[in-house]
């Protein structure tokens, strides 16, 4: 293998070239709009504003189980942003989340809309509201570290070796090798803990289950980013039982529908609106 062509970084860094890789066109070294675009209000006291990368399904997931319980106050439209599109970077968008990252909720029950974004706040937000999906005592303390294990460690997955291993420009092996061995750790954490317990928090499936699976969940079966041979993921047995049950709940295989425009059409509904969009607006139906 020809050794890379060494790098010297210049003593300041400027922004003179595009990034390359499959999202350079939306990234930037800056923040705020790019431009004017009001956002859509259904008639739901949630509104969602998000797409269905795993960030996004933890969200939807979460309504669905909700909705599952009967908590008929967390009905929700699901409005689809497209991240490659630069939707994110609309006007409407960033005053929810001025960090313009999907997902983004507005929670416009009470008199004053309450904006919430982060996907692990959101999640917490919802769970706290509702009175469900978070233990008490000693679970929740569980819970809760669980829950931002996931969202300290998936940029690592995500944005360190699914960038690299998928959509950089260029393989880079120390890159490669350095997160696919954080990536390996970190699902050795995971089968670990799920050796000793059926959930994340011991018996009660909660808000740590539902963070984490659509990530942690997809790799081990091998779903994401083609990388189930590279990373060897059959010999996390315990997180892929963890997985399975997980993917044979209801409200999970609803909410990984909602915001998906990939896959199987039959798997994809761009948009949620109300229950009744699963058996009617998937893209496998004539659409009008």
């Amino acid at each position: 293998m020809d050794e890379p062509t060494a790098y010297t970084p210049p003593r300041v860094w400027s922004w003179n070239r595009p990034s390359g890789g499959r999202f350079a066109n939306i990234n930037r070294p800056i923040a705020g709009p790019t431009h004017e675009k009001e956002l859509p209000v259904g008639r739901h006291p949630l509104q969602l504003y998000s797409l269905a990368t795993p960030n996004g399904v933890k969200v939807t997931v979460m309504l669905e189980e909700l909705l599952a319980l009967g908590h008929a106050g967390a009905e929700y439209d699901a409005w689809l942003i497209r991240i490659q599109e630069g939707d994110q970077f609309g006007s409407g968008f960033v005053a929810i989340n001025p960090n313009s990252k999907i997902p983004a909720l507005m929670d416009r029950s009470g008199p004053e809309p309450v904006r919430v974004f982060e996907s692990g706040a959101i999640l917490l937000y919802l769970a706290e509201k509702f009175g469900a999906f978070l233990p008490a005592g000693r679970a929740r303390a569980e819970c809760l570290s669980w829950l931002f294990w996931q969202m300290g460690s998936a940029p690592f997955l995500g944005g360190g070796f699914g960038h690299f291993y998928a959509y950089a420009p260029t393989k880079i092996e120390y890159a490669i090798d350095r997160y696919a061995m954080e990536s390996k750790r970190q699902l050795d954490v995971l089968d670990r803990r799920l050796a000793e317990v059926r959930y994340l928090a011991g018996d009660e499936y909660t808000i740590a289950d539902i963070a984490a699976w659509p990530w942690y969940g997809a790799l081990a079966k091998g779903q994401l980013y083609d990388a189930g041979e590279f990373l060897s993921v059959h010999e996390y047995r315990h997180v892929i039982r963890w997985a399975d049950e997980i993917a044979r709940r209801p409200a999970a295989q609803r909410g990984r529908m909602v915001n998906r425009t990939w896959g199987q059409p039959s798997s994809q509904l761009p948009e949620r609106h109300g229950a009744g969009d699963f058996a009617a607006l998937t893209r496998d139906k004539p659409q009008e």
